[in-house]
């Protein structure tokens, strides 16, 4: 079965770091376009990055530009999502989707909290 495994979120103190990673299982992420989106309670999902799916451009929201870095890895399969100065609106579900053309999958979520 063609999934994306996500994996990183936890509890972080303002001002900390974590990394996300978000593997395909069952097909390869190479020529997928990929995006990094988050929910918090009671707001509509956003897209915080995006990465093109055959070069290396990349797009960011306005609210983590300069904060998050979305890498990809097609040895791994992985996309990545390292998240640094992280700041309490920073809280929610995060999510990685890859599409290509009608293909299109979403990870199961994982949850970031930014709180001391």
């Amino acid at each position: 079965q063609s999934k994306l495994v996500e994996s990183g979120g936890g509890l972080v103190q303002p001002g900390g770091s974590l990394r996300l990673s978000c593997t395909a299982v069952g097909f390869s992420l190479e020529y997928y376009a990929i995006g990094w989106f988050r929910q918090a309670p009671g707001k509509e999902r956003e897209r915080v990055s995006c990465i093109a799916s055959t070069s290396p451009t990349t797009d960011y929201a306005d609210s983590v530009k300069g904060r998050f870095t979305i890498v990809r890895d097609n040895a791994k399969n992985t996309i990545y999502l390292q998240m640094t100065s992280l700041k309490p609106e920073d809280t929610a579900v995060y999510y990685c989707n890859a599409g290509r053309g009608s293909l299109d999958y979403w990870g199961q979520g994982t949850q970031v909290t930014v709180s001391s």
